[in-house]
């Protein structure tokens, strides 16, 4: 084990430590000789960062939600196929991920960009022009949830694979409805599957930058775009290292209280 435990303290706890280390010192220095403060923690509230947190947990959470209600149906199906259609529709799903993120997103906008695809399409099919949907929130969203579909999706599988069909004809036999079926059987048995990936969905879609970038130009400022900003742009990497430190505290808060209730022996065994 001591490579391995070499290689998560020079790879993982040393740079934390260090963001940590910085996120005390005086604001624009880059040496961690100086005297703690407590001055960068307290700007964060002064200087209104707590919009970008509002922001991007609104967004992830939005994400997460949206992904759900698409994602269910096509991994139940999933389940169902077997051989040749399962790999087909597995490869679809996963083949986008082969390409560059900032690519796809900018496919999205030659698709939403006034006169682009979308609103040259509708203007030449319906004489109606669609221009307004490029660097909005919506725009963001979409971005989101095509970018992390699959990391709800996949989850979704297993999830919904561990629950017995027995089970399902047991209650279809004892008179339960469709819907009973899915409500007091499928959803809580899968509900380890949906919780890892909404989990791991929405620490995701948290820390996401190229998204609002690229699809939201300057619609709203999330907290990665601020944290972007301080270490390059400002040159303050205290005030950055406060915002990631933030960050990590507040994803770590919701990784840990949920994963209480999740069984990983049962999922992984």
């Amino acid at each position: 084990a001591s490579p391995a435990a070499i290689f998560l303290l020079l790879g993982f706890a040393g740079p934390l430590v260090m963001v940590i280390g910085y996120s005390f010192m005086p604001a624009k220095t880059f040496s961690l000789l100086q005297s703690p403060t407590l001055e960068n923690y307290i700007s964060v509230i002064r200087d209104s960062y707590y919009l970008s947190f509002f922001w991007s947990l609104l967004l992830a959470s939005i994400t997460v939600i949206l992904l759900f209600i698409i994602c269910y149906p096509i991994a139940y199906g999933m389940t169902k196929m077997f051989g040749w259609w399962a790999n087909v529709v597995t490869a679809v799903i996963v083949l986008p991920l082969l390409i560059s993120e900032n690519i796809r997103l900018f496919g999205w906008v030659l698709i939403l960009l006034k006169n682009g695809i979308l609103d040259g399409s509708t203007k030449l099919l319906f004489d109606y022009s669609l221009s307004g949907l490029l660097y909005t929130v919506p725009a963001i969203v979409l971005g989101l949830v095509y970018v992390y579909l699959p990391f709800t999706l996949f989850p979704l599988v297993i999830g919904i694979s561990m629950v017995p069909d027995s089970l399902k004809e047991a209650a279809a036999d004892l008179g339960a409805s469709r819907w009973m079926i899915f409500k007091e059987i499928e959803l809580p048995l899968s509900m380890p599957g949906i919780m890892i990936g909404g989990i791991l969905t929405f620490i995701l879609a948290l820390g996401s930058l190229a998204e609002s970038k690229i699809l939201g130009g300057q619609a709203i400022v999330m907290i990665s775009d601020d944290i972007e900003s301080a270490f390059t742009f400002a040159q303050n990497w205290p005030k950055g290292s406060v915002l990631s430190v933030l960050l990590i505290v507040l994803s770590g808060m919701i990784v840990f209280l949920l994963f209480r209730n999740i069984d990983l022996d049962r999922i992984i065994g």
